[in-house]
């Protein structure tokens, strides 16, 4: 009966997704208010590194696969045919740079079993390590295990990703809102599932409470996607049609725990696990301090999004820009490594605020 009451709602989903994406790269939906906080922050420069530029290494390994660049061009579309173009274009550049990508939420490909061609891009990036995305509220309407498992094997992806919206749910007049029970229901996944799983947010934040209740969980990464770049709240309220929800959702442009907060507080509450941090990270230095702040990775899906929104050329330019700028950073402070810049202690708050 679950199951029956989503599938009877999802005509407008591919509506939807369409509406996301167009409004995600016509209109000003930044965050506002709140800043995700790197800019608080600012390397302090060493005029004698000490290593030579070509010995910069800034190779990681997430996941048992190694990334030329601790680089996730993060989910953000699909189900669509400019997803599809978009999402075509993101691989070939995930791909060419050895970067790691994700999928937009791919419960239309369940739905709508036609639209896998929106979806495979593992023709165009067939080393890469891509990411599955699917709502995790969606467990408590119907899908479960085999679901996900099935998007795993559609999409040849070596990672799930798990997102939690409940404010965006809240928002949307269609949300699915129960979110009850579903931490049983993320560990249901995590034990059978055969994949790594991550848990993210969409651009509010996890909490520290609440990575460690993941942990618990069984899951095998965290993405905190925290506040301060894209505000989901803020791509509502431009598609919502009644003034009065508008304003609702207008309301929280600048909810939610900022990205840099969220890093810290994750990696203090799971020093152990993964964790990858988005939200308001728009270029190679914002890349260099989620590192040095205690990262494994840094996701962006705004910035990437736009570039390839304009053709597979201005993404690629976009990509190799973030990555040589991440490279000079660790050249001007002395780093060799990605391990060498996270002990380097060579990041300072510069806001006066901790």
């Amino acid at each position: 009966m679950q199951r029956e009451r989503a599938e009877s709602t999802t005509g407008g989903t591919l509506t939807r997704k369409g509406d996301h994406l167009r409004i995600n790269v016509e209109r000003d939906v930044a965050a506002k208010g709140i800043e995700s906080g790197f800019r608080d922050y600012a390397f302090v420069h060493n005029a004698l590194p000490e290593i030579d530029y070509d010995d910069v290494d800034t190779s990681v390994e997430l996941f048992g696969r190694r990334l030329a660049a601790p680089v996730l061009i993060s989910c953000m579309t699909g189900g669509t045919d400019e997803g599809a173009r978009i999402n075509r274009r993101l691989a070939r550049v995930a791909a060419r740079h050895g970067l790691a990508m994700g999928l937009g939420s791919a419960r239309a490909l369940l739905e709508y079993p036609e639209t896998k061609a929106h979806f495979a891009v593992r023709a165009e990036a067939p080393d890469a390590l891509l990411f599955v995305n699917f709502g995790a509220v969606q467990l408590n309407y119907g899908y479960g295990v085999d679901d996900c498992r099935r998007l795993v094997d559609m999409l040849d992806a070596d990672v799930l990703v798990l997102h939690l919206n409940p404010l965006q749910e809240a928002l949307q007049p269609e949300g699915d809102r129960r979110f009850r029970g579903l931490l049983a229901k993320i560990a249901e996944v995590c034990r059978t599932v055969g994949v790594p799983v991550v848990v993210k947010e969409v651009g509010w934040g996890l909490a520290a409470d609440t990575v460690r209740a993941l942990a618990a969980a069984g899951v095998a990464g965290i993405d905190v996607a925290g506040a301060g770049g894209t505000s989901w709240s803020e791509v509502e309220r431009h598609r919502i049609e009644e003034p009065w929800r508008a304003d609702v959702a207008a309301a929280f442009s600048g909810w939610g725990i900022p990205t840099v907060a969220s890093l810290r507080s994750a990696r203090e509450a799971v020093p152990h696990l993964p964790v990858i941090a988005s939200g308001g990270v728009v270029d190679g230095l914002d890349v260099a301090k989620a590192l040095a702040l205690g990262a494994d990775a840094a996701g962006l899906a705004g910035p990437f999004l736009r570039a390839a929104d304009e053709g597979f050329e201005r993404a690629d330019r976009f990509a190799r820009t973030l990555i040589e700028v991440l490279r000079v950073t660790m050249f001007a402070v002395g780093a060799e490594s990605v391990a060498a810049l996270r002990r380097g202690a060579r990041l300072r708050n510069v806001s006066g605020r901790e």
